[in-house]
């Protein structure tokens, strides 16, 4: 059975090292319900509007089977939300997700959208938080084990413990994992991302720009 192990979130806090002076990454866990809006989860706030959040960006969620992973790899305990997802999930391979899959959890239904990408904050906040943070996007990339960003389609409330249903996978094949490597480390697999129905803006942007691109290198 997939799950919701626990549901986080976190507003923005003044930090240094942030890229603009402040940042939400700091998610802890929430007790009872937690209301699932348009743009993201009650209590939760985004700080760099130019980089995260809006309806493709509105929920991130992280597996704990990734986050054991991470733990293997630098020999310390990391508790759920540190990643600074807002889901932290069990029993869902969800990097081997399709992007536009659909889950329902409580009385909420959302889509995977897009990948997640770390950033220097997420350097820095492992850092503060005591761990090694030695190249951390670097690592990250490496590791391909991104996670997702979901919008919501259907608003409601979910709870820490909440069974994962998904309810529809789209059958493309285009996963979380081809996403992320597309936008980061492999822009051969950009074309891929075209064969998503009602694919995040910001990633057919790029497909759409390295297919020009590529049109005009070949005299299309």
């Amino acid at each position: 059975m997939a799950y919701l192990r626990s549901v986080n979130v976190g507003l923005p806090k003044v930090k240094d090292w942030a890229g603009i002076g402040r940042t939400s990454i700091d998610k802890r866990p929430a007790t009872g319900p937690v209301a699932v809006e348009l743009l993201g989860l009650a209590g939760d706030q985004v700080s760099d509007t130019a980089h995260h959040g809006g309806p493709d960006q509105a929920v991130s969620a992280y597996a704990r089977e990734d986050i054991d992973f991470w733990e293997g790899e630098i020999g310390r305990t990391i508790r759920d939300g540190q990643f600074g997802e807002n889901l932290t999930t069990e029993g869902l391979d969800l990097n081997e997700a399709e992007v536009g899959s659909r889950w329902r959890i409580g009385s909420a239904e959302l889509e995977i959208a897009l990948t997640r990408t770390p950033c220097n904050d997420f350097k820095g906040w492992m850092g503060e938080s005591g761990y090694d943070n030695t190249a951390w996007v670097k690592r990250f990339a490496a590791a391909q084990r991104p996670g997702p960003y979901l919008r919501v389609l259907t608003p409601g409330t979910v709870t820490s413990g909440d069974e994962i249903h998904v309810v529809h996978v789209p059958g493309h094949g285009v996963t979380v994992r081809t996403m992320f490597l597309a936008l980061t480390l492999r822009q051969d697999l950009l074309p891929e991302l075209l064969r998503v129905p009602g694919l995040a803006e910001k990633a057919r942007r790029r497909a759409e720009e390295n297919a020009l691109r590529m049109g005009s290198a070949t005299g299309a």
